[in-house]
């Protein structure tokens, strides 16, 4: 369904939206026209809220708690559109729910500051003060993966920064952000202030990223999308989340059990989709061969197939084709001389966890990208030696490192070119209280509660003259 100038509508042309893993439809989503999204943005910039912070609290804080009543419901949404596992759906909802209610608290805190002028030779002492404003209409044009979640890190903040805002899904996954829409507006959100369409990603994110009437872009996905939206766009604000090549670096003096346990999540937790998770792990030299079998230990034990399946910790990737080219570059790499430790070929879109050792640095496998559940081992002498191959990547969003030594962990901290450096812990590390945000072609800008809602307002300055 479309929602256009606070009305719900259909259209005769529809996506069918499939369970990836079996290919059943379970959905339709209405094919908005390249006519009929620009006109949506019209509509949306020309509506100005005049909510309170208190009723935008409100709003969010009821909109959590009907997720929250409504679990199950949403837990059989997202398993049904991209076949995540029932425990990743339940967790993401969860997630979905705390970053509702802290985007709650954050719309109640948006203030400004005092600023002294007389501190140059003339002495005048104005009085200035900054206030923070919406920016106007958010475009977010959201990913498959997480289809709650995605939608909730950028919705959540521009409503409490009470701005209008416009929607544009993944097409495979448009039925979950839908749902939560409606949510909203149950919850008191005037339907004018969001807009949601749905339907092919070239047409109608084309339209919106060029229309005149967008004030800002806020864009979770690929980076050659990204790239492509960047030079589109014009003068707007953007943000964008592109992805990583997430290191997990595991030295010597690491407790490796624990290394290896935070890898294995990292790299198969919702079936190796996820942006901040482990895509490598630099492992050094002397602790690799204990450390790969305690990896292999931890993979064996996971059991992957039907997402629907509450005994199963891995669901499906999105579609066959997605499960194909990560188990190409799986092939490639064993190819180049690594070894695949363990891992079966792909059955339609489902692909079990795949452990290589000895990959190759320059393997497509590790140097792009992977979105699978892929753990592969990189061999390194030792810090100086993983530093340098963290660096040299095009990625730098969250890196991890497992070490005992704090000036080992202070180096890395220090040196380590990322968004987030996260210290005996994995790069999945997430909360609804740090910024997120990369360096480098991970994108531009950050997440996160309090700094998405930096993101999406603008400081006014006023002066008083004395």
């Amino acid at each position: 369904m479309l929602l256009i100038d606070g009305e719900w509508s259909e259209t005769e042309s529809k996506i069918a939206v499939r369970n990836p893993f079996d290919n059943e439809i379970v959905g339709y989503a209405s094919t908005a026209t390249r006519a009929q999204t620009l006109a949506a943005a019209e509509h949306a910039k020309a509506y100005t809220s005049n909510l309170t912070a208190h009723e935008r609290h409100e709003i969010l804080r009821g909109t959590a708690a009907q997720i929250e009543r409504d679990e199950q419901e949403f837990v059989d949404q997202i398993v049904a559109e991209c076949g995540a596992c029932v425990a990743e759906a339940r967790k993401e909802v969860r997630r979905a729910v705390t970053l509702l209610r802290v985007c709650a608290e954050e719309a109640t805190r948006i203030c400004g500051e005092a600023i002294p002028t007389d501190g140059t030779s003339d002495r005048r002492r104005n009085l200035a003060v900054t206030v923070r404003e919406p920016i106007g209409l958010v475009c977010a044009i959201t990913p498959f993966n997480r289809p709650l979640n995605q939608v909730v890190v950028k919705l959540a903040p521009a409503i409490a920064a009470n701005n209008s805002v416009i929607l544009k899904p993944s097409e495979k996954t448009p039925l979950t952000a839908v749902k939560f829409v409606k949510c909203l507006l149950d919850n008191g959100l005037p339907p004018r202030m969001v807009s949601v369409v749905t339907g092919d990603p070239h047409e109608v994110g084309e339209a919106l990223v060029t229309s005149p009437h967008v004030d800002m872009i806020t864009f979770t996905g690929s980076r050659a999308v990204g790239e492509r939206i960047a030079k589109s766009a014009g003068m707007v604000r953007m943000t964008f989340e592109l992805g990583d090549s997430g290191a997990l670096i595991v030295l010597d003096d690491a407790d490796l059990e624990t290394a290896a346990k935070v890898a294995a999540q990292g790299a198969f937790a919702t079936a190796g989709q996820s942006c901040r998770g482990v895509k490598r792990i630099l492992v050094q030299e002397g602790v690799a061969d204990h450390f790969a079998a305690l990896l292999v230990d931890h993979a064996g034990k996971l059991r992957f197939g039907d997402p629907r399946s509450p005994l199963n910790d891995i669901g499906c990737l999105i579609d066959e084709a997605a499960a194909r080219t990560v188990a190409e570059r799986v092939g490639e790499s064993v190819a180049a001389g690594a070894k695949l430790l363990h891992g079966l070929p792909p059955q339609g879109a489902v692909l079990g966890p795949q452990v290589l050792d000895f990959v190759p640095r320059e393997s497509t496998l590790v140097r792009e990208e992977t979105f699978g559940p892929c753990a592969p081992i990189v061999r390194v002498e030792d810090l100086d030696d993983a530093i340098e191959y963290v660096n040299s990547s095009d990625y730098g969003l969250q890196t991890g490192i497992f070490t005992a030594g704090v000036h080992r962990a202070f180096r890395a901290a220090r040196e380590i070119r990322a968004g987030a450096v996260v210290i005996n812990d994995g790069p999945q590390f997430e909360s609804p209280f740090i910024p997120f945000g990369g360096v480098k072609r991970s994108g531009v800008g950050r997440e996160g509660a309090r700094f998405a809602i930096e993101e999406m307002t603008t400081i006014k300055t006023i002066v008083f003259q004395e």
